[in-house]
């Protein structure tokens, strides 16, 4: 089945599936290193928050904005705001892998699907086939705009997944600085 297909499909089909497979395990090997290292880090961040808000006036070692508040004299409101966009642009990255390919998936395998029907219709006119041949030939097409589409889903999906994470750890940090900022004012 593979090798009739295969055999029967334009290679410019097959790069575009080909491309489609690179997308797909780019796709999923930016989801699953950037979904693991947010969610720990989003751990990290909301320890550091519980003990803030449970009396501690230091947050924990390990915390994001440990790095910043080492480095600075004074705990004010724009060192925050710098720590806060160095989070939100480290938390974000591999977002815009997953929306490029989300959004150019579809036209790739679509590109596919196009070039395999001209090829199709050239065959007909060289042959003396009927609707068996158009058929056949369309839903080999076809399987290169399912495989932008599902790509396509899984850029999508995963896309939102992380930007939900990301906003997620960055409003914990958020929520770190503006008790820091409180308790310094105490």
């Amino acid at each position: 089945m593979f090798l009739d297909f295969y055999i029967k499909s334009h290679p410019v089909t097959l790069g575009v599936l080909l491309l489609l497979s690179f997308y797909f395990i780019l796709t999923n090997w930016v989801f699953f290193y950037r979904f693991f290292h947010i969610n720990s880090w989003k751990k990290i961040e909301e320890a550091s928050l519980s003990s803030l808000l449970s009396g501690s006036s230091k947050i924990l070692e390990n915390s994001y904005l440990n790095y910043y508040i080492k480095t600075s004299n004074s705990l004010d409101k724009n060192l925050f705001d710098i720590a806060l966009l160095a989070a939100t642009k480290e938390a974000t990255k591999g977002l815009s892998v997953l929306s490029v390919v989300s959004s150019t998936a579809p036209f790739i395998g679509l590109f596919g699907t196009v070039v395999s029907i001209l090829d199709t219709f050239a065959h007909i006119g060289k042959s003396a086939g009927g609707m068996s041949i158009i058929s056949s030939g369309v839903a080999d097409a076809l399987i290169a705009t399912a495989a932008g589409i599902l790509v396509a889903i899984f850029a999508y999906t995963y896309h939102q997944i992380l930007k939900r994470s990301s906003y997620e750890l960055v409003n914990t940090i958020k929520m770190q600085t503006e008790a820091l900022v409180y308790k310094t004012k105490e």
